[in-house]
């Protein structure tokens, strides 16, 4: 840990708590997730590299001071990242929302997920009408772990793997929503000791029973 704590990564940093509920090959596991709050901005247009960087930029600023009392909040891990639909986001309770910029309509978002020991009520509110407040619910979630580069290519090239997988394993689990992104490790991380991951929710496959006689 020494080691990777020169590089940029520390084992320190907080990160959500979960129960591995089944293992479907040596990279994909699914896993229980307890509600979490995050702070979340969405900005128009896919997921190139300077999308990411302005809503990295943009929730860096929320947790550095852009909120109300001005209060420092502790990075965590993963940083979530994906395309959104229409809809504002799966799986999540918008608690804040502000007309800005790809605000109702599709885009790019990336999420900041917030100390555990934040709730609603005690995490400051964003001054920038670009951040949002949201709840997420326990969720099921497939997730695939990677090494290396992290750019649009490697991460959709995981993502089809993460489908396949979870084709094979059609008989116990189904896909819901779109796929995301999780980055663990700042920039500077060598790339071969990153952590990353892409994760799309799951529920049971529906079990089904012959018919009677």
């Amino acid at each position: 840990m020494a080691g990777r704590s020169l590089f940029g990564v520390s084992s320190r940093i907080e990160q959500p708590t979960y129960e591995v509920v089944d293992t479907l090959d040596d990279a994909t596991e699914v896993r229980r997730y307890a509600p979490r709050l995050a702070a979340e901005a969405r900005l128009p247009g896919g997921d190139g590299t300077m999308a990411r960087g302005r809503a990295f930029r943009i929730l860096f600023d929320y947790i550095a001071g852009a909120n109300t009392g001005g209060r420092k909040i502790a990075m965590t891990t993963p940083v979530e990242s994906g395309r959104r639909s229409g809809q504002r986001i799966a799986m999540t309770t918008p608690v804040e929302t502000a007309a800005g910029p790809g605000r109702g309509g599709g885009g790019y978002a990336m999420r900041f997920f917030l100390p555990a020991s934040f709730t609603l009520e005690t995490a400051p509110a964003p001054t920038d009408d670009r951040v949002a407040l949201v709840e997420i619910p326990a969720a099921t979630v497939a997730v695939r772990r990677f090494t290396g580069l992290r750019g649009t290519p490697m991460v959709d090239r995981q993502k089809a793997k993460l489908r396949q997988t979870l084709a094979r394993a059609a008989d116990r689990w189904q896909a819901q929503g779109t796929p995301v992104a999780w980055f663990y490790d700042p920039p500077m991380t060598l790339p071969f000791l990153r952590r990353n991951e892409v994760a799309v929710t799951v529920a049971p496959t529906p079990r089904t029973t012959p018919d009677a006689a």
